[in-house]
């Protein structure tokens, strides 16, 4: 007499179908991990706080003074340009996100599950970047309409403010943004290439701000020739109202750092695809 063994039941996790990796789905993952990291929401808060800060206090000081100030300097003054000053120390706090996106995952050991559950890798460079440039955008605008408005009030005690609806005005404001969206971007292509978070801030602030210092150094001849083509100073011109004769045309200047963010963004494509994590 023969028996019949039962079948083995068969649990529920290893007949559910598993989902497909689409880049929405990595979209929706890089989302998750970004607005749960606790870094976020304080670099954001740092540089929003920096960058309006800065406006209340440049756009106070030029009032105050404003009776006293030399004729000159009147004559140049940028009230739009005033109020957007603190960009420049925003720009810190933005960028070092920018490659903690990336690296905060290396250090952690992170990478390796995420990259196990994307095979193909540059799904996951994507998402990050979009996710990180539709946050970083609306936050910068966000913050530089902010610092705008506040630093317009400062200055109506003498009634040299200006609109947002004035020539060049929307530009510069939103601009500043642009510009601080591509630096942060920057950020993660840097981060994704050297794939350490001192190496990749070192990096970034090397491009940023050491290379317009070093080109102090060389010939007036020279610096005119290649300041305008740097990083920053390229970026730079679309936050300027009334840029200089030795810059860059303010869209002119945001495609040429355009490119500089693509192509950091495109080496750290080739080096995520090539190196194990």
């Amino acid at each position: 007499m023969s028996t019949t063994t039962a079948p083995a039941p068969v649990s529920a996790a290893a007949t559910a179908p598993r989902g497909k990796v689409t880049q929405p789905r990595v979209l929706k993952s890089e989302w998750i991990k970004f607005r749960s990291l606790r870094s976020t929401y304080l670099s954001l808060l740092i540089g929003m706080v920096v960058m309006i800060g800065i406006a209340a206090l440049a756009c106070w000081a030029v009032a105050n003074r404003w009776p006293s100030m030399p004729a000159m300097e009147k004559a140049g003054f940028d009230p739009a340009g005033r109020s957007i000053d603190g960009f420049f120390f925003a720009q810190l706090a933005v960028g070092v996100l920018g490659v903690m996106v990336v690296t905060g995952e290396y250090s952690t050991g992170m990478i390796r599950a995420t990259l196990s559950a994307v095979p193909r890798r540059l799904p996951v460079l994507w998402a990050k970047t979009a996710v990180f440039g539709g946050v970083t955008f609306v936050v910068t605008s966000v913050t530089a309409l902010i610092s705008f408005f506040v630093g317009q009030a400062m200055l109506s005690s003498q009634h040299i403010q200006t609109s947002l609806s004035a020539s060049g005005v929307p530009r510069v404001v939103f601009g500043t943004a642009i510009y601080l969206t591509l630096v942060g971007l920057f950020g993660v292509g840097l981060g994704t290439v050297v794939r350490s978070t001192p190496g990749g801030i070192s990096s970034l602030f090397g491009a940023l701000l050491v290379l317009p210092l070093i080109l102090h150094a060389l010939p007036t001849s020279w610096a005119n020739d290649i300041g305008p083509y740097l990083p920053s100073n390229a970026g730079q011109a679309l936050t300027t109202l009334h840029p200089d004769p030795h810059t860059l045309a303010p869209w002119t200047g945001c495609g040429v750092f355009a490119l500089y963010v693509v192509a950091s963004i495109i080496g750290g494509a080739i080096v995520l695809k090539r190196r194990d994590a």
